[in-house]
Parts: C-alpha cells; sequence; structure tokens
C-alpha cells in the first residue's frame, strides 16, 4: 500500500478521538479506509480479533463512498476475498477479525452492540446524539473526518477535548494525487463566486457564512406525520447532474424537508421505481422541472400526479426571496440537502459584490424546493392545501 502523510499522522495517534479535518482529495477518507484494514489484519495475525464499525448518513451514501472505496482499496492492493465478504451484513472478515458498514438512521445498529474502533465518515452528515450513542459503546478510539463546510458539535464540543488529536489536511497532502485533479481543485482558487469553495474544499479550513442563501435552517430527527400540507419537489439530472426529489411540508410555521432520491444516471423508469419506494401512493402531487415535458409525461402515464413547474421572468430570484421567508426544519438523513444548504450561495462580480444570482453549483435539491413552493404558495398563503400523504 502507498501511504500519505495523513496516514501516518492518524496510525499515530494514541488519543480517544481522532479529528480528520479537511479538504477534498486529501486522502483523508482512504487513509483511515487502509488504518482501520490493517488494524484489524494486524490483530488477526496477533491470534486476536477486533470489531471496526464504519458510519456514513445515510446507507446511499455510506455504499457510494466508504465501502466502495474501501472494497476498491482491497481490489487495487490484490487482497481482496469475496468468500469473506458478507454482502448482506455489509461486514468484511479480516482474518479473526471484522469490519461492519452501516448507517446513522439504522436505529438498531446505533443502539447496538459494542465495538472496538469506530469510523464516521463525513460526521457533519450524523448529528451529536446518534455520535454519543455510538460512542459510548466504543472501546478504543473514535476516528472522524469530514469538509469543514461549517463550524458544528465536533468543533465545539470535540476539538476542545484533552484526548483528542486534530489533523488538518488538504491536496498538497496527497502525493499521490492525479495532477490534472491538482488543476482542477486550483482553478477553482480564482474563479469570482469560488472563495468559499476554495477556504473549505481548497484549503480545509471552516467555512464562512458570507453569501450563503438559505440560513435559517435546523436538522430535525423525522418529517411531522400531520402537516397542513405536503408536496414533491422533482429537478431532473442524468450523467454528471443527479435528479433530486424531495418532499416539503408546512408545519407550524416552518417548510420541512425530507430528501427521497439523489442519484444520477436515473431513466424516467428509475424515477418512477424510486418514487414507488419512496411509499408515494400514485395521487401525490409533483412538482417538476418543466424544462423537461417529455419527461414529465411518461412519469404522469405511470399513474404519478406530476405537474410542470412555474417558471417566467426573475423566477428563480422570486422562488429564492419565498422559499428564504420560510424557517427549514431538515431530516437528519437528508445528507445531500444539507451538503447543497451549506454550499449554495449567491455570485459575486468582478468588483467582489454580491449579485442577486445564485451560483450554478449545489443546486439540484434547491431548485427540486423550490419549484415544489413556487407552485404550492404564492404571496396570498397556500394555493393547493388539498390532501396529506
Amino acid at each position: 500500500m502507498k501511504f500519505t502523510s495523513v496516514f501516518w499522522k492518524n496510525a499515530r495517534a494514541n488519543t480517544r478521538f481522532v479529528i480528520n479535518q479537511g479538504g477534498t482529495s486529501s486522502s483523508k477518507t482512504h487513509s483511515l479506509l487502509q488504518l482501520m484494514y490493517l488494524k484489524a489484519l494486524n490483530r488477526s495475525q496477533q491470534g486476536k480479533s477486533i470489531l471496526i464499525s464504519v458510519l456514513a448518513g445515510t446507507m446511499p451514501h455510506l455504499r457510494r463512498g466508504a465501502m466502495r472505496d474501501f472494497l476498491k482499496m482491497l481490489q487495487t492492493e490484490g487482497v481482496y476475498d469475496e468468500s469473506a465478504h458478507n454482502r448482506s451484513e455489509d461486514i468484511y472478515r479480516v482474518g479473526n477479525s471484522q469490519i461492519e458498514f452501516f448507517s446513522a438512521d439504522d436505529a438498531a445498529k446505533v443502539r447496538g452492540a459494542r465495538r472496538d474502533l469506530l469510523f464516521i465518515n463525513e460526521c457533519n452528515n450524523v448529528s451529536f446524539d446518534v455520535f454519543e450513542q455510538l460512542e459510548v459503546r466504543t472501546k478504543e478510539q473514535v476516528f472522524l473526518d469530514y469538509n469543514p463546510v461549517t463550524e458544528f458539535w465536533v468543533h465545539q464540543k470535540i476539538a476542545p477535548l484533552s484526548e483528542a488529536t486534530f489533523i488538518h489536511s488538504t491536496y498538497k497532502d496527497n502525493d499521490y494525487l492525479d495532477p490534472r485533479i491538482v488543476r482542477s481543485i486550483e482553478l477553482r482558487k480564482k474563479m469570482p463566486g469560488m472563495e468559499n469553495w476554495w477556504r473549505i474544499y481548497g484549503m480545509g479550513q471552516t467555512g464562512q457564512f458570507e453569501g450563503l442563501i438559505y440560513t435559517n435552517w435546523e436538522t430535525v430527527n423525522e418529517f411531522p406525520a400531520d402537516c397542513k400540507w405536503i408536496t414533491c419537489g422533482l429537478d431532473f439530472g442524468f450523467t454528471n447532474d443527479p435528479t433530486a426529489c424531495i418532499k416539503v411540508g408546512y408545519y407550524d410555521g416552518a417548510l420541512w424537508l425530507d430528501e427521497l432520491f439523489y442519484d444520477t444516471n436515473l431513466t424516467n423508469g428509475d424515477i418512477c421505481r424510486q418514487l414507488a419506494q419512496s411509499h408515494l401512493p400514485p395521487h401525490s402531487e409533483i412538482i417538476a422541472d418543466s424544462a423537461e415535458p417529455k419527461s414529465i409525461e411518461e412519469i404522469r402515464r405511470t399513474g404519478y400526479h406530476i405537474k410542470p413547474a412555474i417558471k417566467g421572468r426573475d423566477s428563480i430570484a422570486a422562488g429564492i426571496s419565498l422559499v428564504k421567508s420560510y424557517p427549514l426544519k431538515i431530516t437528519h438523513t437528508s445528507t445531500n440537502i444539507i451538503t447543497e444548504l451549506r454550499n449554495y450561495s449567491w455570485q459575486k462580480n468582478s468588483n467582489g459584490q454580491w449579485l442577486n444570482t445564485p451560483i450554478d453549483s449545489h443546486n439540484h435539491a434547491m431548485d427540486a424546493l423550490r419549484y415544489a413552493i413556487q407552485y404550492k404558495l404564492n404571496r396570498a398563503g397556500i394555493r393547493v392545501p388539498t390532501y396529506h400523504f
């Protein structure tokens, strides 16, 4: 295996908590997965055993991220053993030891058996309550990694502890990074409106709220059962951009958001299957991007109550203004919505002045939200408050 300096810093850390704050492509996640595998291997070679838990906010996020990276790492090194991989339980055996993968929305696992080591990947997508449930059941060390989009419970509660090691990293700490990726990252250093992106993902420094479009939001444990109304917003994507579908409800003076799906390469058939898996009844109201009338019609013919979004001159600014007039409550499992909220910002002109135009990035769930709210609400209030689901 090839090891970066980030690996060695983690391997030498002997504190209870090991915090990895870093920018994109700094090798923090890869290094921690290497370390988890080698700790399991070393313990097994000593005739002992160890249980390691690797966790992320949601199972789709885990499968596309840490789990896929772990298996790819083993395959690249030529040490992957199919017989050691229990795919149904998401467990990989290393001799006498086990590495298990599960998500924060699996309550039974979060509050379940004890473990020796814990690695929470992108821990800023996990609530402090979930962290506490996991940490108290971990015997030895807890490893955390994240991109520092904003301050959160790690900065406030864990980093100040004497039993915490803080490791900062950037893409410059990854000696094995493809030069093309380096150029792509550094290209954003001078892009207008990308100052906060560069601060977070380039330099691995905690992001600033300046220029963010939505700041009046917080995470919640669950979506309320008795909303005054509920609808869905759908933004189409395919190869490079994800298709985003979110559920939006109005309750207690706030807009409540829950991520239904957020993925690339979804055909209209895939979208219909995802909608079915989201347990939406066929009459559920869905407001979709009007730029794809053919897709809307194909989905409508399967029985879904789908309508084109309202668009027009200045509709983006008007929709944002409407959304900003309400507090936002986001279910903690809606990791992609949370990521977009932490990054969706206004553009700047060449003089450094903020424009009334959002960046064309981190806006797929945000567009879906806007479609739903612009259709559902107007200046007078609720437009179609007819049913629940």
